[in-house]
């Protein structure tokens, strides 16, 4: 089984359209997974039955036994976050401002206050509306710990894949280059940059690629919207070419492909574009098998 996660280093470069496009065209050949959990919408596209709900704990929250506190106020005096106050009578904590840092549990007299973990997120193990498997999450308001959520939920895709014995994996990541796209990256056998021809674009591929070179990922590119830009469209061809980043295709700015997005069709559901998504889809395929 082979694992491709498809990555693009700023926000609205088309990574996601792609994602459901190939996860589409591979439909009894591959398990899809939206590591996007901060803004997951692969099942947009897909569609999602939701099923399989797994409760996502990560990081801790105090919580106050009331019968125990004696009211001293040490807690609050000691809270960076402004998270406890008094209210009432009473200490109560507010969980969005929370960090779980321990500090008010380590001070308390009584031991009144206990460090329980949280809810941060949900996970789900559905089937599209073809009956492919898509593994997806969602990030808790105001939670953290966006990276762990998406190990576990690349964790329970890897665990469908092998179950279904399916040739690939197809990841849709998380935008940019902090902790959540590490995540999406870890066990990856390519990386497809989605890079959009402006010059924010390709700022933001340039890092997203040392990315990859650091981890030793090797990659394939996309150029999306081609025709903004003809001279960050070149730009992206001699980084591309100075690289070794082999450019699977090019889609140039088409009405068909915001028409998709707004039906809720993938850009393979379009028949102006679906030859393009699997000549797309075939060069990537060949570059899988020569870096086997």
């Amino acid at each position: 089984m082979k694992e491709i996660v498809v990555i693009s280093g700023k926000g609205g470069t088309g990574k996601t359209s792609f994602s459901a496009a190939f996860a589409k065209l591979n439909n009894t050949n591959a398990v899809a997974c939206d590591c996007d959990v901060d803004a997951a919408n692969l099942h947009m596209l897909l569609g999602s039955s939701f099923e399989n709900e797994v409760d996502f704990k990560s990081g801790h929250e105090a919580n106050i036994a009331q019968e125990e506190c004696i009211t001293c106020g040490k807690c609050m005096r000691v809270c960076r976050f402004g998270a406890i106050e008094f209210v009432g009578g009473k200490y109560i904590v507010k969980p969005y401002s929370c960090e779980g840092c321990h500090y008010c549990a380590t001070i308390c007299p009584t031991g009144a206050i206990e460090m329980e973990l949280k809810t941060s997120g949900h996970s789900y193990c559905s089937k599209t509306d073809l009956g492919q498997t898509l593994v997806h999450a969602k990030l808790a308001i105001g939670a953290e710990m966006s990276g762990k959520l998406i190990a576990h939920t690349k964790e329970r895709a890897r665990v469908a894949a092998r179950k279904e014995g399916v040739k690939y994996l197809i990841v849709d990541g998380s935008p940019g280059i902090g902790c959540p796209v590490v995540s999406s990256l870890s066990g990856a056998n390519l990386a497809l940059f989605v890079a959009e021809a402006s010059i924010s674009g390709f700022h933001d591929l340039k890092r997203v690629h040392k990315l990859t070179k650091t981890f030793n990922i090797p990659s394939v590119m996309i150029i999306n919207k081609s025709d903004l830009n003809d001279e960050v469209k070149e730009e992206l061809i001699k980084f591309a070419k100075e690289n070794e980043v082999e450019i699977v295709g090019e889609m140039e700015y088409k009405k068909e492909v915001y028409e998709a997005l707004q039906e809720g069709k993938t850009l393979l559901d379009k028949d102006e574009l679906k030859e393009k998504i699997v000549s797309f889809w075939q060069k990537i395929e060949d570059n899988l098998k020569e870096k086997r």
